[in-house]
């Protein structure tokens, strides 16, 4: 049986010469508009024949690095200079980021969990289906940009995964180098079922993320590095001409699941070493005391293995399961 049409219309064409500032228009009724629509902005620039780069923001709503850095650069991008195409989507789980919440308002979906996606799901499904079979099949190399969001706070990495056919990791190890963050991150995943990541890489996609700061806000900081990696990615595809901006990166590897460390209990998060500081196996990295009395003691967790804080829980109140701190190790 055929598979059933993605409800979302394009108000751009993605084979014109040119720059567009459009739509992507998801049919969504509701009570307060029954032929309403979900409106997620899109900008495609384009001119002859090359490579495209797809490039996305706020696949969780409540990370803003990547809105932020594109929305500059579809304001500013100059199509008469480029050598391919540029599909820019700054907001790409748009619900969320309107609600400035990690999961869409409208059905609680996870957009980075649920590729493939389906034409008939949830709006979130729909989303995701529309990037598997429409954005994703024109894209040579994807850039989704992340940061930590309210609940998380990272060192400002980009990232790469480790895949099956190693010249494929090799082309994504090159892009992240090419974005050149203040660290280079071969990243574990907890889970990478339904990610958007897989579905690019499965794909055979040149992939990479980063993760950039977190708190549920973003810095000037962080923004320029978002902006000065998109720009040297472009540059390393072979869209724009010109030369890549490198500053010293730091690479760092997750090489097995004791780079995490979870709550096993509710409580008040104590940070006992801050992030991009030394660790040594069996240093505390933290400890969470009981929120509901005093003088109970509080649980420690040490550092499974020698390396550097790379990310952190960011609120102070932990729930038993939360990710409360992630160690790297450094590459030299």
């Amino acid at each position: 049986m055929e598979k059933r049409a993605n409800p979302i219309s394009a108000t751009v064409d993605y084979e014109r010469d040119g720059l567009q500032h459009g739509f992507l228009r998801l049919p969504y009724s509701r009570d307060d508009s029954a032929w309403g629509a979900v409106m997620i902005p899109i900008t495609v620039a384009k001119n002859g024949k090359g490579p495209t780069v797809l490039l996305t923001g706020a696949n969780h709503g409540d990370e803003y690095e990547g809105p932020v850095a594109l929305m500059n650069l579809a304001a500013s991008i100059d199509a008469s200079v480029l050598s391919g195409r540029v599909i820019i989507v700054p907001t790409m789980n748009y619900p969320a980021f309107r609600s400035a919440t990690r999961t869409s308002p409208i059905d609680k979906g996870n957009l980075n969990r649920v590729f493939p996606g389906k034409p008939d799901g949830t709006v979130t499904e729909k989303i995701a289906d529309y990037f598997q079979r429409t954005l994703l099949p024109l894209a040579d190399v994807v850039l989704d940009i992340h940061s930590g969001g309210k609940t998380l706070e990272f060192v400002p990495f980009c990232c790469a995964h480790r895949l099956p056919d190693r010249d494929h990791q090799a082309q994504c190890v090159a892009a992240m180098k090419a974005f050149n963050a203040p660290y280079s991150m071969m990243l574990l995943e907890i889970d990478n079922v339904g990610m958007y990541d897989t579905a690019a890489e499965e794909m055979g996609k040149v992939f990479i993320s980063t993760e950039l700061g977190g708190g549920g806000t973003t810095s000037a900081k962080t923004v320029a590095i978002a902006k000065r990696g998109v720009r040297n990615l472009l540059i390393h595809a072979g869209i724009l001409a010109g030369k890549i901006e490198t500053e010293s990166s730091t690479m760092l590897d997750m090489p097995s699941g004791e780079c995490f460390t979870f709550s096993e209990q509710d409580g008040l998060l104590e940070p006992n070493i801050d992030l991009a500081q030394p660790v040594r196996k069996g240093d505390v990295i933290a400890q969470v005391w009981p929120a509901h009395r005093t003088g109970a003691p509080p649980t420690q967790y040490r550092a499974a293995m020698d390396g550097i804080l790379a990310g952190r829980h960011f609120p102070g109140l932990v729930k038993s399961g939360d990710c409360i701190a992630v160690t790297a190790q450094v590459v030299s």
